[in-house]
């Protein structure tokens, strides 16, 4: 897939681009509602699954972002995003950023709800992202100040289904999350485990 204007979103000449299903483009225009970022590397019926539960929740259909850079394991190569980006072609909006974390995110979509499994929203509850503890509530702070919040999806680690109830959230910050009932939304696979 082409994406002509990848490399002004690598520069910060652009924040995102947007590919629309049908393939049409545009930068820094996301569509209004809940957003589900991931690496997609696959795209699966999980992440659907979650985008399908959110949009029901929200009102609105969800789109999905993928970071150009990612904040473990730095940027991602040209045409390894055209791979992925070209698994939504037909099937739902995709945004891409170069944002790898949510107070980033937060600001280039304000007032917008995150749509998170169990296993991103412990990491982006781990200070260790942020310089420390401080740094984590700052964050937070900037998250909340953007208008965003988050839905948190339940996974299944070690033999054990693990929900928003589970999180270790700082105090003072639980309001910024609510739960994706297990009713709603399960899926117990894996992007990690398709790839084997």
């Amino acid at each position: 897939m082409d994406i002509p204007r990848f490399a002004d979103l690598l520069a910060g000449q652009v924040g995102s681009i947007t590919i629309e299903a049908t393939g049409t483009q545009r930068a820094d225009d996301p569509p209004p509602g809940p957003i589900l970022s991931g690496a997609f590397n696959p795209l699966h019926a999980g992440h659907l699954g979650m985008a399908a539960a959110a949009a029901q929740i929200c009102g609105q259909p969800a789109a999905f972002e993928l970071a150009v850079r990612n904040a473990d394991k730095g940027a991602i190569p040209a045409e390894e995003i055209a791979r992925r980006a070209a698994q939504f072609v037909g099937r739902a909006t995709l945004i891409l950023s170069a944002a790898p974390l949510f107070a980033q995110k937060a600001a280039l979509y304000p007032d917008r709800t995150f749509v998170l499994g169990y296993d991103t929203a412990v990491r982006l509850l781990d200070p260790r992202y942020y310089g420390g503890e401080p740094g984590l509530r700052a964050a937070l702070d900037q998250i909340r100040a953007a208008g965003c919040r988050f839905l948190v999806a339940g996974r299944l680690v070690a033999d054990r289904f693990q929900t928003l109830a589970d999180l270790a959230i700082p105090p003072g910050y639980a309001d910024l999350a609510t739960a994706i009932p297990e009713k709603l939304f399960r899926a117990d696979i894996s992007s990690t485990a398709l790839r084997r």
